[in-house]
């Protein structure tokens, strides 16, 4: 006697509510904030990535020469060569240029301060710029009207022969080597002009100890003022400001020589 046969199995239909909630646990899954844990390796596969990428662009770079023939590579390290030979030399050039041109500023520095050294000496002695320094004050009174240009340039020429680099007469006179005295009628003299009286004052830059020996020897400047009846009194000054200035006027017959 044969045995029951069981009952075939009915299949059972998958519903719509259960495609429903799959899909609505996989929204959730991926609006769910998530773990520490996934978002480490999130970063770890990103740099996984990024490193990956960039090792295949170093050696496509790195692929550019290994395909090259021996003949070129060795034209290309020749060219290098000379590319940089050329980029030392310039280099080398343009050093040499500055050096050059550091020295030629030094030089036309030096010349111009020594030019303006040069200028300014001229110009004391020339009496077109004012001057100071140790020197002398002579002051000559003459109640009798007996000084005249005889002795005033006696006095002149003995500060000139005892070093005196500045002379000024009555603070408006630079006296220099063009520089005439003349009497006048009454008494006084006229200096390049210029009407001066007593006391006659000499103001002399140099040194002060020289100049004032210079006047006071027997027979000297002081000894023929007083011999005509005036007097004299010397101050050795540390400092003397001589400020008038002489009019510089252009030669009439001479011109500068030729030099051999």
């Amino acid at each position: 006697m044969d045995a029951p046969r069981p009952a075939a199995a009915t299949p059972v239909e998958p519903s719509g509510r259960e495609d429903l909630d799959g899909r609505a646990r996989l929204l959730a899954a991926l609006r769910k904030p998530g773990s520490r844990g996934q978002v480490v390796a999130g970063l770890l596969l990103a740099a996984v990535g990024f490193a990956g990428v960039t090792q295949v662009q170093a050696n496509r770079k790195d692929d550019t020469y290994v395909g090259a023939r021996q003949g070129d590579l060795i034209q290309l390290i020749n060219t290098l060569s000379l590319a940089s030979d050329r980029a030392e030399a310039q280099i080398t050039k343009l050093e040499k240029t500055r050096d050059a041109l550091g020295n030629d500023t030094q030089a036309r520095r030096t010349a111009l301060l020594r030019a303006r050294q040069q200028a300014d000496t001229l110009g004391i002695l020339a009496g077109t710029m004012p001057a100071e320094g140790p020197g002398v004050r002579v002051t000559v009174s003459d109640k009798n009207t007996g000084v005249g240009t005889n002795q005033l340039i006696d006095g002149l020429q003995e500060l000139r022969d005892a070093g005196a680099e500045v002379i000024e007469l009555n603070d408006s006179v630079r006296v220099v080597a063009s520089t005439y005295l003349e009497d006048t009628t009454g008494g006084g003299v006229l200096a390049d002009g210029t009407p001066l009286g007593p006391p006659y004052v000499i103001d002399a830059i140099g040194d002060p100890h020289t100049l004032a020996t210079a006047l006071d020897f027997t027979g000297g400047f002081i000894s023929e003022i007083r011999g005509v009846g005036g007097t004299v009194t010397v101050q050795r000054l540390a400092t003397v400001q001589i400020t008038s200035l002489h009019k510089v006027q252009a030669p009439k017959y001479a011109e500068p020589g030729l030099t051999r």
